[in-house]
């Protein structure tokens, strides 16, 4: 059998903080949120989204974000991003001394109207000053992406219309760019299409890949995007999530579960399957609910039993 093509190392891009917890309804306290981060700092994720500089009125959850980032225990070797949707948003986390913003896009007209009461192109304008004041001020940008599989609102998304957005964040300096089924409606055929069409028009190098499990194709998807030489992923630990924007999509794909699919690939990733299952169950005990990370329950269910 032909060995799989799939990349030597794999960058993991813990989101269960941010992307997680902000779907949350009920409040999370910012000990759980600083102890969480901690948690996954320990487990060796490199990248792990510590929160969000939305507009408190549209993300409660997110709007002791400030907070997190004074207590959490950084390390240097790891990189603590949040969201800014705008250049208020933007001073607020230079003020609370954030090293890395995301800027958040999306792929749909409809949806990105829904979401921030503009179109693409309004959005992608706004996004320009913000990558102008972070490159300024030495701060990295990372850029999202959303329905690049499918919009709630439109049904299908071109895969064209998912490169152009690819490549305007490109130019303006983001340095990465996620590609987002924020849905969950995506299969491998529709992501590789996807895949290809970005690919097209900025480096491979460049993308990364978020997936939700609302169809239970999300290892597949991601399996798919490995193989075309995408070596970052987004995933949410107990597979926290969904997306305030879209009914019904369900939590991102766990990091529990990639990962696990990662270590039988024998992909390295530098992050502790221990030490994550810890970070899983802690803030699952304090939810109140089981992590959805098929991979936890199972090693924890075995772990109870030696």
């Amino acid at each position: 059998m032909a060995k799989m093509k799939l990349p030597r190392r794999v960058e993991l891009v813990e989101v269960g903080p941010r992307d997680g917890l902000q779907n949350e309804s009920r409040s999370v306290p910012t000990a759980v949120k600083i102890e969480l981060i901690d948690r996954l700092t320990a487990a060796g994720l490199p990248v792990i989204e510590a929160g969000s500089f939305v507009s408190p009125k549209w993300i409660p959850q997110l709007q002791d974000t400030a907070d997190v980032l004074a207590g959490i225990r950084r390390k240097d070797t790891v990189r603590y991003p949040v969201l800014v949707p705008n250049m208020k948003g933007f001073q607020r986390a230079l003020a609370a001394g954030a090293r890395e913003i995301a800027v958040f896009a999306a792929a749909s007209e409809t949806f990105t109207h829904k979401n921030i009461n503009c179109g693409i192109d309004e959005s992608l304008e706004r996004f320009e000053d913000v990558c102008r004041a972070a490159n300024q001020n030495r701060i990295a940008v990372r850029g999202y992406v959303s329905c690049v599989l499918g919009c709630p609102y439109e049904g299908e998304i071109a895969p064209a219309a998912v490169a152009r957005v690819a490549e305007r964040l490109r130019d303006m300096g983001c340095y990465q760019i996620s590609l987002g089924d924020t849905i969950g409606v995506g299969t491998p055929i529709k992501t590789q299409e996807m895949i290809e069409a970005a690919a097209a028009r900025v480096a491979v190098e460049t993308l990364a890949v978020h997936f939700h499990d609302t169809y239970g194709q999300a290892l597949a998807n991601l399996l798919t995007a490995l193989q075309l030489d995408v070596a970052a992923v987004d995933c949410a630990v107990s597979g926290l999530g969904g997306c305030p924007y879209a009914t019904g999509a369900s939590g991102n794909v766990a990091t529990e579960d990639v990962l696990y699919m990662l270590n039988g690939l024998g992909v390295e990733t530098g992050v502790d399957m221990g030490a994550l299952l810890e970070a899983s169950r802690f803030i699952s005990d304090v939810l109140g609910r089981e992590p959805v990370s098929r991979a936890a329950r199972a090693l924890l269910r075995h772990e109870q039993r030696a």
